[in-house]
């Protein structure tokens, strides 16, 4: 199993990139969000989802370990492939999509490619309980150990690397404040 990629983007084209990793290209799948973030001839780090059917073998990267986390929940759901989550997941940054699918909000999810109504109803009924609890109601924004700068939230990753789920992780920062240090927010969050 690959976990994740860091090395030189060479390449990037159809929302793919191409990573070499000492030498070695590897075509890597990513979101529409990360793929206009890459840019050519930078050093990048990607977390992996190693997809194998039996006619193909493909790489899907995530800039978060909580998209990739995210994915892996989508691609979970009946119906629910590796092209529908990225398809998802490049609807709008992680969090954004997390929030959604906790608020129920399927006329998000059925906008992206591929992903019709029935298939966002049941990402929704699916997934609405293992995502955690919504960091936004509508346009009220309710602090959920989320960074409100729009960077990824390094605790809530740093804790699901510790084995907690997306859904653990986001209840255990829930009432710890977001512009504490990363360390004192994971810190707090394994004491309680």
């Amino acid at each position: 199993m690959i976990s994740h990629l860091k090395g030189v983007i060479t390449e990037k084209f159809n929302n793919s990139v191409i990573i070499d990793v000492n030498g070695v290209g590897y075509e890597v799948m990513v979101s529409a969000l990360d793929f206009q973030d890459v840019v050519l001839d930078e050093e990048r780090k990607f977390y992996t989802y190693h997809a194998v059917r039996e006619n193909a073998e493909e790489l899907y990267g995530f800039s978060s370990l909580m998209a990739k986390k995210l994915f892996e929940l989508l691609i979970s759901v009946q119906g629910i492939g590796p092209k529908a989550g990225i398809a998802i997941l490049s609807l709008a940054e992680p969090e954004e999509v997390r929030n959604a699918i906790a608020n129920g909000d399927t006329s998000f999810i059925s906008k992206a490619s591929g992903v019709g109504k029935k298939s966002a109803e049941r990402v929704i009924v699916d997934l609405r309980d293992k995502v955690g609890v919504p960091s936004k109601y509508g346009t009220a924004e309710v602090k959920v150990g989320v960074v409100s700068d729009g960077e990824p939230d390094e605790a809530l990753d740093a804790l699901m690397a510790l084995g907690f789920t997306l859904k653990e992780a986001s209840l255990a920062l829930e009432k710890i404040d977001p512009k504490l240090s990363v360390e004192e927010r994971i810190r707090l969050a394994l004491s309680k």
